[in-house]
């Protein structure tokens, strides 16, 4: 039976367990042999990043055929519209790829954040607003994509769960068996 950890990837760190001298790596905070990340998160991106010691479940966790939901968080600069998230949410053509509709809302700031290290950018003639996104797909950084396509820069991106798993109370580099 293949295991799978559960991950809080801290910002700065890269969804891989080598890198160039001085690149910030999974081996920081993950110290179980022969499990990979089934799937990516950008490395100014924090949250959930599933690893498992299975090819089979790697490969079913990571293919966007499988469709699993994942869902995040965002801030954003600038303040949410209802035209805005309605862009969010129908297919949006990114350019080089048209995203699938998604569910996007606007959410208040999470109570359970965790100070980020280091801290966004703010500027204080500028309002930031937090979003709640789910999408079954996620290519190369489709939220940020999607944001700043809409007028919604991103700031701070932190995926909260990937199907059945979720963060949960998890801190940044701390992982659990799923």
């Amino acid at each position: 039976m293949s295991r799978i950890l559960l991950l809080n990837k801290p910002f700065g760190v890269l969804s891989q367990f080598t890198g160039e001298p001085g690149q910030r790596t999974l081996a920081e905070c993950v110290t179980e042999k022969g499990v990979y990340a089934a799937g990516r998160l950008d490395a100014d991106s924090e949250g959930l990043l599933l690893l498992t010691d299975g090819g089979a479940l790697q490969h079913r966790l990571a293919d966007p055929r499988h469709k699993q939901v994942k869902v995040y968080l965002a801030q954003v600069e600038g303040l949410v519209t209802p035209e805005s998230l309605a862009r969010l949410q129908a297919p949006l053509d990114l350019g080089d790829f048209v995203t699938q509709p998604c569910r996007a809302r606007e959410v208040a700031e999470p109570s359970w954040l965790w100070p980020r290290t280091p801290p966004i950018r703010e500027r204080k003639a500028i309002p930031t607003s937090w979003l709640r996104i789910e999408l079954r797909e996620g290519k190369n950084r489709q939220v940020r994509r999607m944001t700043a396509k809409v007028g919604l820069p991103t700031l701070r991106l932190i995926r909260e769960a990937i199907g059945e798993w979720s963060l949960g109370d998890l801190q940044p580099g701390e992982w659990r068996v799923g």
